[in-house]
């Protein structure tokens, strides 16, 4: 029996589509969308803009896809750490659910925090026509407050649902920030000490001692 030799070309050609959108993600995370050029992705592939037209079809093709998958690989995160909540979770452990892929990314740096990055800069909406992650924005949406209504049953779910924005924001704002880099030289455990009681005081909100 003949052995089938690999397909090189096509091998090839998935090894510089893969460079390509880490070259993009690479970018996106530092600048935006607004703030990158073809010439600089392809510079950075060690690729040519025709790789681009055949892969992705244009620039705006390229960008989005790598901002779709880095959405992915986020709410699948989000859902996996909501998901291992206990059936009546505490404000605290709804925050460290809530925040665990973000923390990880900044303990992890490199492509991890590329990724959380580039959605940071696409802000915690679903973007139009994306309609494929609609339902997974929805589960986390719906699992936090869920467990936001059992530890706050006196709030309202319009509040509860600005709170949890309010924290994803917070969070979104720690990856673009200066102070991420802070965050970075520290250890895990340090971030976590720093960080969760912010987000389990977003959730909480304030309480007038009165």
């Amino acid at each position: 029996m003949v052995e089938e030799k690999p397909d090189l070309r096509r091998e090839a050609g998935q090894r510089r589509r893969d460079t390509l959108l880490e070259a993009a993600l690479e970018l996106l995370a530092e600048r935006g969308q607004e703030g990158v050029t073809l010439r600089e992705i392809t510079d950075r592939a060690g690729a040519n803009v025709a790789a681009v037209s055949y892969h992705f079809g244009s620039l705006k093709g390229l960008c989005e896809t790598v901002i779709e998958q880095a959405l992915e690989r986020y709410l699948d995160a989000q859902i996996d750490a909501l998901d291992s909540l206990g059936s009546a979770p505490t404000l605290s452990e709804l925050a460290e659910a809530f925040a665990r892929p973000m923390l990880r990314a900044l303990a992890a740096g490199g492509r991890e925090l590329a990724v959380m990055r580039t959605v940071a800069r696409v802000g915690i909406e679903p973007p139009q026509g994306w309609g494929r992650l609609a339902g997974k924005f929805e589960r986390i949406r719906h699992d936090a407050a869920r467990a936001l209504a059992a530890q706050l049953p006196d709030v309202g779910e319009e509040e509860l649902a600005f709170r949890a924005r309010c924290a994803a924001g917070m969070l979104n704002w720690l990856a673009l920030s200066p102070i991420n880099a802070e965050l970075a030289a520290k250890p895990a455990a340090e971030v976590e000490r720093l960080v969760l009681p912010v987000v389990a005081g977003a959730f909480r909100g304030y309480r007038n001692p009165a």
